[in-house]
């Protein structure tokens, strides 16, 4: 199966989200090097407030590298560079963003998003993040609402 990708979706839905949460999207070249890929190309990047992405990264990937940035409360975000994680709870807190916020972008959505994840590699305990998200995410939901700087931008 073939993953979304920012192309199918275009920049402006994208940005806009972003932007609720004070982050960047900043569009690369095709072929261009991603800036802060930790994964490598074509997986999206983070430097600062930004995420890099260009035409062939997957909307799953951009939108998984920049819930890392909403996690982090704002004066941690300048100081990023490539790893935005330094704890399991904010990984979980991330991909539960992710799923929150998948419905935001038209033509991805929650249900394509979680066929994207489980098509791309992500390992949840319980086997898909659609299942993870329903039976298993009640931690990361918590973490999610202890986060002030979240306070009236969440779904």
């Amino acid at each position: 199966m073939a993953v979304l990708t920012l192309a199918d979706v275009g920049v402006d839905a994208p940005r806009a989200l972003l932007a609720r949460f004070g982050l960047a999207l900043a569009e690369v070249a095709d072929g261009a090097a991603i800036p802060g890929s930790f994964w490598g190309e074509p997986e999206a990047g983070v430097v600062g407030s930004t995420v890099h992405a260009r035409g062939d990264t997957p909307m799953h990937s951009l939108l998984h590298e920049a819930c890392h940035l909403a996690v982090l409360p704002p004066e941690r975000r300048a100081g990023v560079h490539t790893d935005a994680s330094d704890s399991q709870r904010e990984e979980d807190a991330t991909c539960c963003l992710q799923l929150l916020l998948a419905d935001a972008i038209p033509g991805f959505g929650f249900e394509r998003a979680c066929a994207d994840m489980d098509a791309w590699g992500y390992s949840f305990r319980l086997g898909s993040a659609k299942t993870w998200f329903e039976r298993d995410a009640e931690d990361a939901r918590g973490f999610l609402a202890l986060l002030p700087h979240l306070e009236g931008v969440l779904p």
